[in-house]
């Protein structure tokens, strides 16, 4: 089994292009904060490759930006490459099946428009509402 799932931020916008086939390809790399801290007592990150195909990737590039949060999953590819140098070089990406946006774009107002959504748990008056459970 090969399956990656990855919660992080992008640390520059998309790079989207397309091959001779037509098919888009976008390229991203994202921040991945460790769950533990080193002995300094400071969370280290990796920073990690995704490549998405087709129409994800034309999604990608549209709508991802640097600094965004998303959620990605798919599976580790490992393949290497002959450089201009002659040398045999290694790349570790994730391609990905799924990319879901997880916070808001930076340039939208901040949260919902009030008169298009009721704040949850709030009557119509606007009152906090007793009866939920917690």
């Amino acid at each position: 089994m090969n399956k990656v799932i990855l919660i992080g931020r992008l640390t520059r916008d998309p790079e989207l292009r397309y091959l001779t086939s037509g098919a888009a390809v976008a390229t991203f790399t994202i921040a991945v904060d460790r769950p533990f801290t080193n002995q300094q007592g400071e969370r280290e990150t990796d920073f990690i490759k995704i490549v998405t195909w087709r129409k994800l990737a034309e999604n990608c590039a549209n709508n991802l930006n640097k600094g965004r949060l998303v959620g990605v999953s798919g599976r580790l590819q490992i393949r290497s490459y002959e450089g201009e140098d002659g040398q045999r070089r290694w790349v570790t990406e994730v391609v990905a099946d799924e990319v879901q946006f997880l916070d808001w774009p930076k340039d939208r107002s901040g949260g919902f428009d009030s008169n298009e959504y009721e704040d949850f748990g709030s009557d119509p008056g606007g009152e906090p509402s007793d009866d939920l459970p917690f």
